[in-house]
């Protein structure tokens, strides 16, 4: 029966562990650049899955997710050794890498309400002076 509470602290904690070792331990100058955003951990507590991001080295430069994704390649047993000791538990979940592009989505969904907003304050200038295309009373009256 799988511990859904358990492997909710379980990913909390391997997402930490990978974060910092990411940023302190791994020495690849393509991971400089990358932020672990989320990690979630199977029922049965042998595989994690660690969401990331990469961000450009400046805000016009697209970020290089390909070296990302090699790089993390490259490191995953360092990183799954590096969980194992600090975890202590019996088995070390394997750890697999997943782009998390949940940002960019947001952003674009920023934009698009963005837009809707100046268009809804455009139709609000254009009610202001706005007349009745026909009669003042449109319903028909007895005389």
């Amino acid at each position: 029966m799988a511990d859904h509470a358990r492997a909710a602290r379980m990913a909390k904690r391997i997402q930490t562990i990978v974060a910092s070792a990411i940023e302190r331990e791994v020495k690849d100058r393509r991971l400089e650049l990358v932020t672990v955003t989320d990690t979630r951990v199977t029922g049965d507590l042998h595989d994690a899955t660690v969401f990331y991001t990469v961000r450009g080295r400046t805000l016009d430069e697209k970020p290089d997710l390909d070296a990302a994704a090699e790089a993390l390649h490259r490191a995953r047993g360092q990183l799954r050794k590096i969980v194992g000791d600090e975890l202590g538990v019996r088995f070390t979940p394997t750890l697999s890498f997943e782009y998390d592009a949940v940002p960019e989505a947001s952003a674009h969904m920023e934009e698009l309400l963005a837009r809707a907003k100046a268009r809804d304050e455009e139709l609000a200038r254009l009610k202001e002076n706005a007349q009745p295309a026909g009669d003042a009373n449109p319903y028909r009256t007895e005389d």
